[in-house]
């Protein structure tokens, strides 16, 4: 199944040192080719993000298929005890599966209907006991360093109440102009309209884009229609998976944990089949990441993912 994903139905396969592609030597007793041209002896992993795996592949497939099945997203612990591995391989596995996941993503341009907002994160700090040693809490003095902004742009499906067809996440270190000023002219096409709260974020949206907004303090929709119910959607499974599976966002990973909520979003009204197999797909596609060769031996990724 999984090369027929990567090489498709055909003999020939693709050498992942040299490209040829062909018909190689393949040695049935460890299940590897070895190329005509460069002698190079490679598996249907080689070069992907399950490169230099050590249990069988029946089990990756395993782990594709209860991602697929966890509509709000799944901790390695469950992933841990249906797999029956140890935590520390699931822990790792599902955030291979993750980072296929933000490889693979479609990044292009939004049109029509932009439904946009912001949520935070990691930013909780919990109030003292007594209440005159407690602080107030909304000063940006006593914001925690680790506080971030998880940014969402949703495209509307053209059918009236479909929901969304495409949902692009950003991190960011606060919702403010310069970057949402940025994310929007890069990624939405300048005759698409844009539905905002009354943040002062979007402020400057105005002089490019047909902006129309909603405030939030007196209405959950303008009196013109003007919602932005799609973003908030995105934000409720979001959440969900915060609380109920995940419980802690590292912020080195967090522009993953966003992305995987995205996707589920995008594909809510997807056959598990389909699911499954884009979501193979994409992990045959990506190439090995080394953030995630040697993880519980130090290996970890240095900076975090944010939107500039």
């Amino acid at each position: 199944m999984f090369r027929e994903v990567r090489w498709g139905k055909g003999e020939e396969v693709a050498c992942p040192a040299c490209g040829v592609i062909g018909q190689h030597y393949f040695k049935a007793t460890r299940k590897q080719w070895c190329c005509r041209d460069c002698k190079h002896t490679f598996s249907v992993t080689s070069g992907t993000i399950f490169a230099f795996h050590k249990l069988p592949l029946k089990v990756y497939l395993a782990a594709i298929a209860i991602f697929t099945n966890a509509v709000k997203g799944i901790s390695a612990l469950q992933l841990s005890r249906d797999l029956g591995i140890q935590y520390k391989t699931a822990f790792v596995l599902a955030h291979k599966i993750r980072e296929s996941l933000m490889e693979q993503r479609e990044m292009g341009m939004l049109e029509g209907e932009v439904h946009m907002d912001g949520a935070y994160v990691n930013g909780h700090i919990r109030p003292k006991n007594k209440k005159k040693d407690r602080i107030d809490r909304r000063l940006a003095k006593h914001q925690k360093p680790s506080k971030r902004c998880v940014f969402v742009m949703r495209q509307k499906r053209q059918e009236l109440d479909a929901g969304a067809s495409k949902t692009l996440t950003f991190v960011l270190k606060g919702e403010n102009q310069e970057d949402v000023s940025k994310l929007a002219a890069a990624h939405i096409q300048p005759s698409a309209t844009i539905c905002a709260d009354e943040s002062n974020a979007y402020d400057p949206l105005h002089a490019k884009f047909n902006t129309r907004r909603v405030n939030h303090s007196v209405e959950y929709k303008a009196d013109d229609g003007t919602t932005n119910n799609l973003a908030e959607s995105y934000f409720a499974r979001f959440r969900r998976m915060q609380y109920g599976q995940v419980h802690k966002f590292g912020n080195l990973y967090l522009a993953n944990y966003a992305n995987e909520a995205a996707y589920r979003e995008d594909t809510r009204r997807w056959a598990n089949g389909r699911i499954f197999t884009d979501i193979m797909k994409k992990c045959a596609r990506t190439l090995t990441n080394r953030d995630w060769c040697g993880y519980w031996q130090g290996n970890k990724r240095q900076a975090e993912r944010l939107a500039t």
